[in-house]
């Protein structure tokens, strides 16, 4: 083989000449110029500082500055003023251009997804200079020196040198296959060395002018004699050079000159992030408030929005009458905080508690007979909760979008008043009524109905105008109404529509209809003219055209609104869709036949009602919500309209009201019930959001694992071992050792814990050299059970103890047997295979990566899921939570995130060293993902280390710049803790509390006071120690239980007297953080219970897997009484010989067999044990299981279920096929359309058995290859027992040939998913469509025009198959050939090949031999 094909099927790439002047970007496909100064030294970072100098001469010699020594006096001499000139035009713009160029801490925010071909060291340069320096000539202007060079030749002969091209010369498709750059370093190292010995070296003496003609001496002379040495032309390189430094100025190098907009949103380093990062406000109020910037509300606003809030909070609450008052100013006061001071939910409820209680002072009885018990006695009721602080926050942006809404409805009907003198009491007094959303619109669209034509006009004269209507548009038929004599009927009617709006509210003294003197059809004929000629016309125009006013009169919606509100009933109707699809195995069954629900109802079961609304939108039912007094609301409002008269005419006209009626009720009806579902799901969302949020807090609220004798919030030392999806058996066993700090210091495997002497030894020694505080464990199948009891017996055989610790009772040092914890493995599940985790321990293996991350968990449950980020969405929470917008999910559960972290305080120094700890940083209060790099940035800026927190807002005597704003420091300041120095006296012992600098004076007085020193005492302290002397004395002289002595409530009722301050609970909090800095207050650690357990391990809920269900199940032991089997889920399930069949005198083996699958129904089910009982019994799997259902007759509808499954059943004869059933935990009684449905939302590569449309000797395997594309496998039945039982044999396309479905399915289908997975996770595949693709092969090609490009994708139309596509020069077309997946090989061009190095290597081959063939055509 030649050394050239060699080079061609390893897969390695050396750097070519296109290669060297551009890169490309993978992701964008645009090009990367590269600089190619033949002067450039190697840019290499870390030899800046020490080759400083030669670089400094370099440059002076390359300008010209340094010449032949034996001129350097003459020169010395001679220079003029021009020539200092230049050099400091030189200097200055060099000094420019360092100014311009990025920080390199911005470029290490941004993780560049582009791949780098050259060393990143390079390339990170580039960057730097951005598109400036493309070129390194054409950013210096040439000098006197090099006007006359030929810069052509030089650019010719700065080629590397390099191998001998052994391809056809001027062929369109020469260089076209792209190899891969070597990943190892040093051969990496080895060509750049290739390429530095290969490049030509300058020429020449620096200084003179280069002699690139082979000219001599003389020769040069008698030129320069001739044509001049160029500095008659001096004046124009100037003026060139002036007008180049001017524009240079005016530009600037910024991040989005070098990186692409979405790569900056992603990385939050937009302007607009830049803007909330450096604006002194909390950064979660900055994007809240985001629409409503020009917004301010103060003043009778305020007022307003605090009944406003306090009016929707109130109901629920369900405190006693008396303490309306007090919650309500509570609100107000709560509302300062947040809209005038920028204070966030943490710090009002840590800093501001007694303003959320209502204390009562009463007088105590008892201390009339003792005087020693106190006077009053003071109860507190607590008025609002960390939640309620929530929910004001975001009723607060509810009511800046109203007040917003309403500022816009004000301004219209200004606008009206002044430029076309409309006045409408109603819209002014309904505008200032209005407390919600639905009543603004109503009223915006009263408005644009009611006067079109003046708004319009009003547009008009603005010079906004929206285009001509055209002639039947709706607006434009009730403006030609309104101009004619038919609007003289519509006056007839005898009321105004809100008037009639108004009776039917009982607002006012009722107004009766008066009826004109004439007939309906009368008048109508009366009022014919050019637009409605006929009086049927008249009377058909005004008929709608009051039925419209009606239809938009704000009183009316109002009316028809609350009674929906109060009598509306909700029912579900099945689509012909929903039908068939929605079986008894469907999760929307529940709702399919559900009636008359009122809202109450639903309000109780939010996600009852969320189901209904996305089976609405997927097609499959339709939500109907009606009146349940339709009839009596409809008379009476009729009663309403009509006229009390009783006559002939009177009936005519109330005939014609009652149409009028009818009409508008049916417009009114579809739009309030749709506005009421919407209104319903947004409070049902807001229920369910509120569930997951308790959740995820409950889970939060776990301290770390506690040791035994240490105190709670101390880390833990943790072995973590998990099986995986192995059994611990046959397959290793992955352990970690992690030490408190979170390093993993050791890991290995073991075999067969349960009976290899050997293993368990050596599982004891680790043991012992290690001396872990608790042993953790998990796995992702039911074989981890057998793990935890295996841990559990070998801990007691071998009386594995933990650390010794001090016994309280007795003073001694005593041990205890470790615990085996099963620790929750959500977390650990995202992360064993996220880039996190690679990039944490780029060398242990999957399942190692995953026993870190339950290590971690035990270690601290908070830090990983906050280092989860937005993934935390994908955590289940709710079986619900599908149901709910992800961006509103997200929110919520942050919420959660933000109480805890700020309940726990983050060490500040800590978190700017380990990122692990910088991940809570976002959740600080004042904080968010901005705000928090560029506290780290600005920390590192002053030293790295934080000694106080008074340093966070700047400390100009010890040149430390502001690190937050006044504001924001405000908010987070106690929130992040600096650890106490004993030893240093400069360290304020109150930084390592959670009091707030503002109430520091209250801690040094509290602390005085308990130590009984006077003001003298406490002067002389202070004044030889510092402000922070008193404290310290105190916790070195070790007397913090002497604040127990201290009356607090002297203290606080000074404060408020004097101060108007209310510090009671805050003087609390002193007084336990001088006794206990920054106490651990999370729960203890959570361990599972038995059904946790139960779920996490076999994904089985109660609603998946329950007594009374028919499974199948696979036979692995069969005995004369007994049979023990295997359910899907992976549980052992026992059989008694009774339960096989009901006849006695039948022996168990005749029924059954070893490795039959059979149908077995639950008996019992022991979750704790992992085990169940079953039967067999033909009896009992007659009677079918069934979910309990609750409903009675007034809310299920019965008799459309029985007749629904009657036309099934009736259908199903009709068309003569038959339901078949096969006993495998895969078969579903499935079409195509519903097995692709089941398997969106499973994993690619998972698989559903159904029947097949040819008949009961076929079988369709369908398999989802990826998102969106599904295979569908014909298997052909052969040796079949029966017409229904499965063949022996099973063929597949008269090629491969199984002997059962077990086999298909791991033989044929997964073997041809992992080659899938394998194709995608290439670096050659490309996500997205085949469009996306050829749209980027054109753009790499449009950018390296000489360059070649081949990629991967998958062909979204036949599943199984993917495109190789190619394109050799930018001229050529893009060619795609098919690339098939069999099991364990790829398929091209009808040959096979087993993994993807083949696939790549073939390829080339393949195309090389076609470019032969057409070489020697062309010969």
């Amino acid at each position: 083989m030649s050394n050239s094909m060699r080079d061609l099927i390893v897969g390695e790439a050396e750097l070519d000449d296109e290669e060297d002047d551009e890169s490309f970007d993978e992701e964008t496909g645009e090009t990367r110029q590269r600089s190619r100064n033949p002067n450039q030294e190697m840019d290499d970072s870390s030899e800046e500082d020490e080759d400083e100098d030669d670089e400094e001469e370099a440059r002076k010699v390359r300008e010209g500055f340094i010449v032949d020594e034996d001129e350097d006096e003459d020169e010395d001499q001679v220079e003029d003023e021009d020539e200092r000139r230049k050099r400091r035009k030189r200097k200055r713009r060099q000094e420019r251009e360092e100014e311009a160029q990025l920080d390199e801490e911005d470029l290490d925010l941004i993780d560049e997804s582009r791949e780098r071909k050259q060393p990143s060291q390079g390339k990170f340069k580039r960057l730097k200079r951005g598109h400036r320096d493309d070129d390194t000539r054409g950013n210096e202007r040439r000098g006197l020196d090099e006007i006359f060079s030929e810069e052509d030749d030089e650019l010719a002969e700065d080629r590397p040198y390099a191998r001998p091209s052994h391809r056809a010369a001027a062929d369109e498709f020469d260089d076209f296959i792209e190899e891969d750059f070597p990943e190892d370093e040093d051969e990496r190292m080895r060509q750049m060395e290739d390429m530095e010995v290969a490049r030509p070296r300058d020429k020449g003496v620096v200084g003179r002018i280069v002699d690139r003609a082979g000219l001599d001496k003389d020769a040069l002379e008698d030129m320069e004699t001739i044509f001049g040495n160029g500095e008659d032309y001096q004046w124009a390189l100037d003026e060139e050079e002036d007008e180049e430094e001017r524009q240079r100025e005016e530009q600037t190098l910024e991040l989005k000159d070098v990186f692409e907009p979405s790569q900056l949103a992603e990385k939050l380093l937009t302007d607009e992030d830049n803007a909330i990062r450096f604006n002194d406000e909390p950064e979660r109020f900055q994007l809240d408030r985001k629409p409503f910037k020009q917004l301010n509300i103060q003043g009778e606003q305020l007022k307003e929005e605090t009944q406003w809030i306090a009016d929707l909070m109130w109901p629920k609450k369900q405190l006693s009458g008396d303490l309306h008052s007090p919650f309500q100013k509570a609100v107000g006061k709560v509302l300062e905080y947040f809209v005038l001071e920028d204070l966030e939910v943490p710090y009002v409820f840590q800093h501001r508690k007694d303003y959320l209680i209502h204390a009562r002072k009463t007088r105590n009885p008892e201390h009339r007979d003792d005087p020693e018990a106190p006077e009053y006695i003071v109860n507190a009721e607590k008025l609002l909760t960390q939640d309620d602080l929530w929910r004001i926050l975001e009723l607060d942006i509810k009511f800046r979008s109203l007040f917003d809404k309403r500022s816009t409805v004000e301004k219209t009907y200004d606008n009206l008043r002044e430029a076309a003198q409309v006045k409408d009491d109603m819209i002014t007094e309904l505008t200032s009524q209005a407390v919600t959303m639905e009543e603004l619109q109503d009223l915006q669209d009263y408005i644009n109905f009611q006067y079109a034509s003046q708004l319009k006009d009003i547009a008009a004269m603005n010079g906004v105008t929206k285009g001509n209507k055209r002639p039947g548009a709706k607006s434009s038929i009730f403006e030609r109404i309104r101009k004619s004599n038919a609007y003289k009927f519509v006056k007839a009617y005898g009321i105004s529509p809100d008037r009639l709006a108004q009776n039917a509210l009982r607002e006012g003294k009722k107004v009766i209809s008066d009826d004109v003197q004439s007939l309906p059809i009368d008048l109508a004929d009366s009022l014919t003219d050019s637009d409605f000629l006929t009086g049927d016309q008249v009377l058909y125009e005004a008929r709608h055209m009051y039925a419209e006013e009606l239809f938009m009169s704000p009183r009316m919606r109002k009316y028809f609104r609350l009674n929906f509100y109060m009598m509306g009933e909700i029912s579900c109707h099945r689509t012909e869709k929903g039908l068939r699809r929605i079986d008894e195995s469907h999760p929307y069954y529940e709702i399919k036949y559900l009636i008359n629900q009122t809202i109450s109802d639903l309000a109780r079961r939010p996600e009852l009602f969320l189901k209904m609304m996305k089976a609405e939108e997927e097609g499959l039912i339709e939500v109907r919500l009606r009146l349940q007094n339709e009839r009596e609301f409809r008379r009476q409002l009729h009663v309403e309209f009509a006229s009390d008269n009783y006559s002939e005419l009177a009936d005519a006209w109330n005939e014609e009201r009652l149409k009028v009626v009818d009409l508008a009720f049916t417009k009114l009806e579809r739009v309030i019930a749709k506005g009421v579902k919407d209104s319903l799901r947004t409070a049902c969302q807001e229920e369910l959001l509120k569930l997951c949020r308790e959740e995820y807090s409950k889970r939060l609220d776990q301290a770390p694992y506690k040791p035994k004798g240490m105190v709670l919030g101390t880390t833990p030392r943790v072995l973590t071992l998990s099986n995986g999806m192995g059994d611990p058996a046959r397959d290793p066993v992955f352990w970690v050792w992690v030490e408190e700090d979170g390093r993993v210091t050791e890991h290995g495997k073991f075999e067969n814990l349960a009976r290899n002497e050997t293993q368990r030894d050596a599982f004891a020694d680790v043991i012992e050299r290690r001396k872990p505080d608790v042993i953790g464990v998990s796995g992702f199948s039911t074989e981890s059970h057998r793990l935890v009891r295996d841990l559990e017996s070998l801990v007691n055989e071998k009386n594995l103890r933990g650390p010794e610790f001090p016994d309280p009772d007795t003073d001694d040092y005593r041990s205890e047997l470790l615990e085996v914890v099963v620790v929750n493995d959500e977390v650990a599940r995202l992360y064993k295979d996220s880039p996190r985790a690679q990039a944490d321990h780029p060398t242990l293996s999957s399942n190692t990566r995953y026993c870190v991350a339950l290590a971690r968990y035990l270690q601290n449950p908070m830090k990983e899921y906050a280092a989860l980020g937005k993934d935390v969405t994908s955590l289940l929470f709710n079986p619900c939570q599908h149901l709910l917008p992800q961006e509103k999910l997200l929110k919520h559960l942050e919420t959660s995130m933000v109480d805890m972290v700020n309940l726990c305080g983050v060490d500040i120094n800590e978190a700017v060293n380990d990122v692990y700890t910088a991940n809570l940083l976002p959740f600080v209060a004042g904080l968010g993902p901005r705000k928090a790099t560029s506290v780290i940035k600005a920390i590192n800026t002053n030293g790295g280390v934080v000694g106080s927190r008074d340093e966070l807002v700047g400390d100009p005597d010890n040149n430390k710049l502001p690190v937050v704003g006044p504001r924001v420091w405000n908010n987070c300041a106690s929130f992040l803790y600096i650890d106490y120095d004993a030893t240093n006296p400069s360290s304020e012992p109150l930084d390592n509390t959670r009091v707030h600098p503002e109430d520091y004076e209250l801690g040094r007085k509290m602390a005085a006071d308990a130590l009984e020193l006077d003001e003298e005492d406490v002067k002389a302290e202070t004044d030889e120690n510092g402000a922070g002397a008193i404290v310290r004395k105190l916790f070195r002289e070790d007397e913090q239980e002497k604040v127990n002595e201290l009356i607090l409530e002297e203290y606080a009722e000074q404060l408020e007297k004097n101060y108007n301050q209310r510090k009671r609970a805050t003087l609390e909090t002193i007084r336990a953080e001088l006794q206990a800095p920054y106490e651990e207050l999370r729960r203890n650690f959570s361990t599972l219970n038995p059904d946790q357990i139960f779920v996490m391990f076999t994904g089985e809920t109660k609603d998946s897997l329950t007594e009374g269900m028919i499974v199948p199940v696979n036979l692995r032991v069969v005995k004369d009484d007994f049979a023990i089997a295997k359910l899907d889920c992976g549980i052992e399930g026992r059989i008694e010989a009774h339960e096989v069949s009901h006849r006695s005198n039948v022996s168990i083996r005749d029924v059954i067999h070893v490795g039959q699958t059979v149908q077995g129904k639950i008996v019992d089910l022991n979750r704790k044990e992992f085990l169940a009982k079953l039967t067999l019994r033909e009896d009992a799997l007659r009677r079918p299981y069934k979910k309990h259902n609750d409903h009675d007759r007034g809310t299920w509808d019965f008799r459309l279920e029985d007749d629904d499954k009657d036309a099934l059943r009736e259908k199903d004869k009709v068309t003569g096929r038959t339901q078949r059933v096969i006993k495998h935990p895969l078969f579903k009684p499935f079409n195509s359309t519903q097995a692709e449905e089941y398997l969106g939302s499973q994993a690619p590569g998972d698989v559903v058995i159904r029947p097949s449309s040819k008949g009961n000797d076929h079988l369709t395997i369908t398999w989802k290859v990826a998102d969106g594309v599904y295979q569908h496998i014909d298997v052909l039945e052969l040796q079949k027992e029966t017409e229904f039982s499965v063949g022996k044999t099973l063929r597949i396309g008269g090629k491969y040939t199984y002997s059962d479905l077990d086999e298909l399915i791991v033989e044929h289908v997964k073997a041809m998913a992992k080659k899938v997975d394998e194709l995608m996770g290439h670096e050659k595949f490309k996500k997205g469509s085949v469009a996306d693709a050829e749209k980027w092969l054109a753009s790499y090609s449009d950018a390296n025009p000489n360059r070649s490009i081949y990629l991967f994708c998958i062909n979204p139309k036949r599943a199984g198959y993917f495109y190789l596509c190619f394109k050799a020069s930018k001229t050529s077309p893009i060619n795609m050939w098919d690339v098939k997946v069999v099991p364990h090989a790829f398929e091209m061009m009808k040959n096979q090949y087993p993994h993807m190095l083949a696939l790549c290597n073939g390829f080339k081959l393949r195309f090389n031999s076609e470019i032969s063939k057409l070489q020697q055509m062309r010969r």
